[in-house]
């Protein structure tokens, strides 16, 4: 009987980026996403450009094996929020209530 440990399997990884505009009632609405990216370097590049046209982008990342439903902890890469009511405590983007 051996004693060798196997190494811990890694996940792959689930890279997101979304925005978020107000409707005609200020209500946050997904304009753009959610859209998976190959790199954590190119959803944050992605996020960045629609930071100038949008009121709220956030681009994350979370090691996920989505065919099983296993999924680690969410981590924010990139956000940026125009209106203060769509941030939590943190300054993290939460979209809910108006603008």
């Amino acid at each position: 009987m051996s004693d060798t440990i196997l190494p811990e399997r890694k996940l792959p990884k689930l890279i997101v980026v979304m925005a978020f505009d107000p409707d005609d009632e200020g209500i946050p609405q997904t304009v753009f996403g959610p859209q998976d990216y190959p790199t954590e370097e190119r959803a944050v590049r992605t996020a960045k450009g629609l930071a100038a046209k949008h009121k709220g982008v956030i681009a994350w990342s979370r090691e996920a094996e989505v065919d099983v439903g296993e999924y680690g902890p969410p981590t924010t890469l990139f956000q940026q929020a125009k209106c203060r009511k769509w941030c939590d405590r943190s300054g993290h983007v939460r979209p809910r209530g108006d603008c």
